[in-house]
């Protein structure tokens, strides 16, 4: 536990690189065809693939009262055109085709789903994969290029782990193959290492790669496997060493947040989202009376020797609201949604219509929004997941049924390079 408090990177054969920040110059993008001459955003119309009933049984999503619905635990992945669902409550994970069709289904063997199915008479049990871990799922979902299926799960209680800096390890990755031949856990050595502290996301790269984005007491902590599955990369990002920019004026004090760390599809490179404020004071008493947004950079962090690489400004959501016969403009941070393979990155925010995707690509110098139109009101939970081809896929909870809907940013995105 020691190597993981230390404020440098490391790889599974010690290496120590120490950190060095590049200049904050960012690039300056051009916006092009991202709205329209009125500069109102354009909507990129969704796709509904198919819907799954709520219920208990194989093919049911397990979401019984949506009035008191809680912790939710679900997830979905895209991987080739099929379609990898994690049902937490259920602890079972679903792969199915762009029809809804059950391909496979993977459930752990002490679950409802295993009872159920022992007293069914269906024919089908050749899609049926039993899992031997009693692990409970969270929600987060990978696939690589192999169809091998990474699950984000809790271990029990009784192998807990605890840091004296009181940073809770209770968390492990499940890999298991699409056809069942085998099935194991990955912990922070590799196969049947100690477990992570709280999993922010799971990632796969081209080179079948899994990476580990965990939280930790100090920022984040980035786990890289190699395709045996044991550690290459460990990557402390903390939020005390993190690049920082100045105030709003020389007074100011300037506070900072780590938003997320996405990897490179293709390059040993992470992608570091920092949101920076700065206090301000009232006019009259001179007593700081707030804290305002300045602006977001985004750092390409190389693994291998620990630079941070010249910073990407990401332009916020703007949005306008009338108080008092004036107009008072917001700037919010967007979320960091992931990283394609040719390069574009990908920022969303909730919006009261839908939601607000920014896509950028910095060797291009373009930057194209659009929004997504949905309504909240008649939904009750949302998750989404980006492929490295540039394809949103989303599972929305609706009042009668589950979702499974895409969006093809990556026909749009080729058409405006095309032209």
């Amino acid at each position: 536990m020691e190597r993981m408090k230390k404020n440098h990177l490391t790889t599974a054969h010690n290496k120590v690189f120490i950190s060095v920040f590049a200049a904050l110059s960012s690039l300056v993008f051009v916006c092009s065809f991202s709205c329209t001459k009125n500069g109102v955003v354009q909507s990129i119309d969704e796709t509904e693939l198919f819907r799954l009933s709520y219920g208990k049984f194989e093919e049911e999503l397990n979401v019984m009262d949506l009035n008191s619905i809680g912790d939710v635990r679900f997830g979905i992945a895209m991987r080739d055109g099929f379609f990898y669902l994690v049902d937490g409550d259920s602890k079972k994970t679903m792969e199915l085709n762009s029809y809804g069709d059950l391909l496979s289904l993977f459930y752990n063997e002490d679950s409802e789903t295993s009872r159920l199915l022992e007293n069914s008479n269906r024919k089908d049990e050749s899609v049926h994969r039993e899992i031997s871990y009693p692990f409970d799922y969270p929600g987060m979902i990978a696939v690589d290029s192999k169809k091998c299926i990474y699950t984000v799960c809790t271990i029990p209680r009784n192998r807990h782990e605890q840091s004296g800096d009181g940073l809770l390890y209770s968390q492990a990755v499940l890999r298991f193959a699409r056809d069942g031949s085998y099935v194991d856990y990955i912990g922070q050595q590799g196969p049947g290492g100690t477990p992570f502290p709280s999993i922010i996301n799971i990632y796969t790269t081209v080179k079948d790669e899994l990476v580990v984005v965990c939280n930790s007491n100090t920022g984040i902590i980035v786990y890289w496997f190699a395709t045996d599955g044991f550690l290459k990369y460990m990557i402390p990002i903390n939020t005390k060493d993190a690049p920082t920019v100045n105030g709003i004026d020389s007074n100011s004090e300037v506070y900072l947040t780590v938003e997320n760390a996405i990897p490179d599809p293709d390059d040993y490179k992470l992608y570091v989202k920092i949101d920076y404020y700065s206090s301000f004071e009232d006019d009259e008493s001179k007593v700081q009376s707030g804290v305002a947004y300045i602006q977001t950079l985004l750092y390409p962090l190389d693994t291998e020797t620990g630079f941070y690489g010249e910073p990407v400004s990401i332009p916020p959501y703007e949005e306008s609201v009338v108080v008092d016969y004036s107009r008072l403009t917001y700037k919010i941070p967007y979320d960091f949604l992931g990283v394609t393979k040719s390069g574009w990155k990908y920022f969303i925010i909730k919006t009261e219509t839908g939601f607000n995707i920014e896509m950028i690509q910095s060797e291009s110098q373009r930057i194209l929004r659009r929004q997504f139109k949905m309504n909240h009101n008649e939904n009750y939970f949302y998750t989404m997941s980006l492929s490295q081809e540039g394809i949103i896929t989303a599972l929305y909870l609706d009042k009668d049924a589950a979702r499974v809907v895409w969006y093809r940013t990556d026909n749009l995105i080729d058409a405006i390079l095309k032209n």
